[in-house]
């Protein structure tokens, strides 16, 4: 049986194949188009997937996709009718979601094939992370937990893996995540590329968290670990989460406030000089992080 999984149109777009429950190769576009994060449809991957497997498209008998469209869809028409978000932002995800449910035409347009019977499976992105974890560490019984920006209006899951099942406990929705938290912050610091978030971790380390009380009127803590934004400090949810996720580089729009700039300063210029300030900012923000994803959780 021949598997093959995929990130398409997202940021470090990839491709893997699995022969006979055996993981034979596995990589992401960039190393080819040699474009940083690359985000697209992953053609060259999945052509050297199948060339490492000795293979063509027409041998696989399934793709897995790390996107469900329909999960939480009764949360995404709620929040729409709710919220009123920006016109950019329902045409961005909209886009995303055709460009997801025609992969198949994408298969055969890139591969030059008429059609295909292969049967493709949409799993809910974070239990795609989940299952990429548990399902290979070797323990037949574990709490997991996935979190990052969003990923089908989720941003974090929490769930007991159990021999090979998953159940998930709880989960954050959209627009709270702990991944925007740190990526609005990253900005703040004058580091704006899709993934420069490891610049303030590293950065952190070279300061204290003296505004830890600042802090925590962004993030508000809640029982059994959860959490909520203050959202009067970010504008993901009105129009800055209108990523390009096609054939390059993804790219954020500007996702703090003015109220947040008040709160902790201008945003430093890029490439500008490191203060203490920075340091400072950076150590506070890795502590709220880490406050917020390990305070107490009493439901497991």
């Amino acid at each position: 049986m021949n598997i093959l999984g995929l990130n398409a149109y997202h940021g470090d777009s990839s491709a893997a194949i699995i022969v006979d429950g055996q993981l034979v190769a596995a990589v992401e576009e960039e190393r080819f188009l040699r474009v940083k994060h690359w985000a697209g449809f992953p053609k060259e991957s999945i052509k050297y997937c199948l060339r490492e497997a000795g293979i063509g498209m027409e041998d696989v008998d399934y793709i897995a996709l790390n996107r469900n469209i329909l999960a939480n869809l009764h949360k995404k028409i709620i929040f729409t009718v709710k919220k009123r978000p920006g016109t950019r932002v329902l045409a961005n995800r909209l886009t995303n979601m055709l460009k997801i449910s025609g992969i198949k035409k994408a298969l055969c347009r890139e591969f030059d094939i008429t059609r295909t019977k292969v049967k493709i499976f949409e799993i809910e992105h974070h239990l795609a992370h989940l299952a990429s974890s548990f399902f290979v560490s070797g323990y037949d019984e574990a709490t997991l937990v996935s979190l990052d920006g969003f990923g089908d209006f989720t941003s974090v899951m929490v769930a007991k893996g159990l021999d090979n099942n998953i159940k998930p406990y709880y989960q954050v929705n959209y627009p709270h995540s702990l991944g925007i938290f740190y990526s609005t912050f990253t900005q703040l610091l004058g580091f704006p590329k899709y993934g420069d978030e490891y610049k303030v971790m590293g950065l952190s380390g070279f300061g204290g968290p003296v505004y830890l009380d600042k802090m925590q009127k962004v993030i508000e803590l809640k029982p059994n670990g959860r959490f909520t934004l203050n959202l009067e400090y970010f504008q993901h949810h009105i129009s800055g989460d209108t990523m390009r996720w096609y054939n390059t580089s993804p790219s954020l729009r500007q996702l703090f406030s003015d109220k947040l700039i008040a709160l902790f300063g201008k945003p430093r210029v890029p490439n500008n000089k490191i203060e203490q300030h920075h340091r400072d900012l950076a150590a506070s923000v890795q502590a709220m992080y880490e406050k917020a994803l390990f305070h107490p959780q009493s439901c497991i």
